[in-house]
């Protein structure tokens, strides 16, 4: 089973300091006091797989083993697929056995995160098959569900899209409120420039052509182009890109608040990156389910 390149490159958001305290979190939220059912399944031991109901991208299969095994060390589980695979419906996708008592307490929250995390990549995957060709990038944002972030935002990685900003120490993003209480674009950029550790990169959000120009003119390292038609960006990209060169700068220019039916006619204006809040905020689950064999009577 080839894991994707793009998975592989992500899997640092998944590391086991930072995902371990919210298994753990999770699986209280549901077992609380202690799952009642366990009386009946007590000493037997039993074995289930996973299926999908439809088409899509699969992810979170990097969570079954390190979920189930805190309920219980001996519960093993073989992935048939791996994250960020394209699914058919009725595929079989992991196999798991061990105590009974442990697989019926981690169904629940395994299946909520893979199917919540599986939406997103299928989401993400079919707005990135629109860019295809193009050289543009899909990029996510900070619009993501507290708790989820880190996994949301790998869900966008394993359907081949780039992730934004984690958080705020990541980067400097200046909206239209730092820059009114500021003072104005310039005064805002020096003002981050003057604090923050040299690598850290200033991106400025421009609603309107005159803060793109002014963004650039103070030395921004993106400017996030929010709002804007393709027919304005057609016009508006070539002129930062010219001033851009004649400051000898680099500039990344992303476009956001986009209609996501025409993100072809975005991607033909020359900018970077189109950033979307959509695979997160506005995916369906993709439906999967977890099948028991038989116990031994």
């Amino acid at each position: 089973m080839a894991i994707p390149e793009r998975v592989l490159a992500a899997a640092s958001l998944l590391s086991q300091p930072r995902l371990e305290p919210l298994l753990r979190s999770w699986l209280a939220e549901d077992i609380g006091r202690g799952d009642l059912s366990a009386a009946a399944l007590v000493g037997r031991t039993g074995s289930a797989g996973w299926t999908t109901r439809r088409a899509g991208i699969f992810c979170g299969g990097l969570l079954v083993e390190p979920l189930f095994r805190l309920l219980d060390a001996s519960v093993q589980v073989s992935l048939l697929v791996a994250d960020g695979e394209a699914v058919e419906p009725g595929q079989r996708l992991l196999e798991l056995s061990g105590p009974a008592t442990a697989l019926v307490a981690g169904e629940r929250t395994a299946l909520n995160l893979a199917m919540r995390l599986s939406g997103i990549a299928t989401a993400t995957a079919a707005l990135v098959a629109e860019l295809s060709g193009t050289g543009v990038g899909l990029a996510d944002t900070r619009k993501t569900t507290p708790g989820l972030r880190l996994l949301e935002k790998y869900a966008v990685r394993c359907g081949g899209g780039i992730n934004h900003r984690c958080g705020l120490d990541d980067a400097a993003m200046l909206k239209e409120n730092h820059l009114a209480w500021a003072g104005g674009v310039a005064d805002a950029v020096a003002a981050v420039r003057a604090a923050g550790p040299w690598p850290a990169r200033v991106i400025v959000e421009a609603e309107r052509a005159d803060e793109a120009v002014r963004a650039i003119g103070a030395g921004a390292d993106g400017v996030l182009l929010d709002g804007f038609t393709p027919e304005a960006l057609l016009t508006l990209v070539p002129q930062l890109r010219r001033q851009a060169e004649e400051r000898g700068t680099r500039v990344v220019l992303e476009a956001s608040g986009v209609d996501p039916d025409r993100l072809r006619a975005y991607a033909a204006t020359g900018i970077d990156l189109i950033s979307t809040s959509a695979p997160i905020t506005r995916s369906t689950w993709l439906d999967l389910s977890m099948r028991y064999e038989a116990l031994p009577a």
